[in-house]
């Protein structure tokens, strides 16, 4: 079974988490990866490029010079293709760009990135990711006393949406904030390292593991969570 280092904020590692062998343990499928990442970028594609052809040209309408006599080639208008602002022969139009995949290669190549990343020790596990307040200093401190030094592009990715660390990390260049339903595998490709909390790493394992909705693994998570705090509260009382 597969595991890797929990850090703190503070950049310390404090335990091992144990993942799931269905999600972060899987041979990755290449294949299967180069078919998701090629939909995903053919569907991103607006595919509005577009010409004129010799009807849609403006002008054009008399005929340049007259049939005979002249000694040149014969013309019937100056929106010929062969002429300059002419029409365009066989050019671009408009039309969607589409590639479906199933959902099961979709997740497939979800599982085989994330396996590829433990596999690597490009996947950091924090214990939280929040901030009292959106600082770009206190994100890029975090940042570089975990393992994601160096410059890399980092993937950080959030089972709530955080203002504050969304607001934090927009300036920092090589620094990506998401929310762990938006996971897709030309992200998770794209960025050296990902970084999620434990909470993220549990929502994974249920959507891609245990084949629960994405609702049905967000409100599992809001319910373990208010669970936890409860007993703590009660105490304090």
């Amino acid at each position: 079974m597969p595991s890797t280092t929990v850090y703190n904020m503070a950049g310390e590692a404090i335990e091992q988490l144990e993942l799931s062998d269905l999600v972060f343990g899987i041979t990755p499928n290449v294949p299967v990866l180069h078919q998701v990442v090629t939909a995903q970028l053919v569907n991103r594609r607006q595919g509005n490029a577009s010409t004129k052809t010799r009807s849609e040209v403006s002008g054009g309408n008399k005929k340049p010079y007259k049939q005979k006599g002249t000694g040149r080639a014969r013309q019937g208008s100056t929106r010929s293709p062969q002429f300059r602002h002419g029409g365009v022969v066989w050019g671009p139009r408009p039309h969607p760009y589409h590639h479906d995949v199933p959902k099961k290669m979709r997740r497939l190549a979800i599982r085989s990135a994330l396996s590829d990343k433990v596999a690597n020790q490009s996947l950091i596990v924090v214990s939280e990711l929040t901030l009292e307040s959106p600082r770009t200093k206190e994100i890029q401190t975090i940042l570089s006393k975990l393992p994601s030094a160096n410059g890399k592009r980092v993937l950080m990715m959030l089972p709530a949406r955080d203002e504050n660390v969304v607001l934090s990390a927009r300036n920092i260049p090589s620094a990506k904030v998401q929310h762990v339903a938006s996971i897709n595998v030309t992200e998770l490709l794209k960025h050296d390292y990902v970084i999620m909390p434990v909470r993220t790493v549990r929502w994974i394992e249920m959507v891609f593991g245990e084949g629960i909705s994405a609702e049905e693994a967000s409100r599992k998570l809001d319910e373990e969570t208010s669970a936890s705090e409860q007993p703590a509260e009660s105490s304090e009382a």
